[in-house]
């Protein structure tokens, strides 16, 4: 269940990724950001009303994302080092391209270990599929509820992968030949 009440719609591209990452919390440092360019932890903690631990939380997250930056300065009413923060708006769209690259690798590694096995199933939604091995050692009965194992007809899941392959490849093309 969704428990903020903003939309996105007219928000920055980094806003949306951000809200995209982790929710509300990420969308309002996301967007104390984009209003305070080198903002400090507790710039964006007075900017939000949120508490340091999840404002340093979201950020170092959003670093280790490439989505953000970080660069260290003494501060000098206080004379320690802090972190001042600002948004890598032209890295969302890199951001967005490696995110379909993964989700493609894994569709990809899905479909192969669903054209390369053979599975059996008795049929009770709460019972597992079980790989040809498996269930040759098993004597065709399922582990957990005894009932005979069939063969599952695993087209259907398939198709579903190459067809989900083939708009990311699409899209990733589409935009590569944008950007040449």
């Amino acid at each position: 269940m969704i428990t903020w009440m903003h939309s996105t719609e007219n928000d920055d591209p980094f806003v949306k990724i951000a809200n995209l990452i982790g929710g509300e919390e990420y969308h309002k440092v996301a967007r104390a950001l984009l209003n305070t360019e080198d903002a400090t932890d507790e710039e964006i903690a007075g900017a939000t009303g949120m508490r340091i631990n999840i404002i340093r939380k979201v950020l170092y997250d959003m670093f280790g994302k490439a989505l953000i930056t970080g660069i260290r300065v003494k501060d000098e009413k206080k004379g320690w080092f802090v972190y001042r923060w600002r948004a890598k708006r032209d890295q969302a769209e890199n951001f967005i391209e490696n995110q379909k690259k993964k989700i493609l690798d894994r569709l990809q590694k899905r479909l192969e270990y669903e054209e390369s096995s053979e599975f059996y199933h008795c049929g009770n939604t709460n019972c597992p599929r079980i790989k040809f091995d498996y269930a040759m050692e098993l004597f065709f009965k399922c582990p957990n509820c005894k009932n005979p194992l069939n063969m599952v007809n695993n087209e259907k899941v398939k198709d579903a992968l190459r067809y989900k392959i083939e708009q990311i490849l699409l899209d990733i093309s589409s935009k590569d030949e944008i950007s040449s």
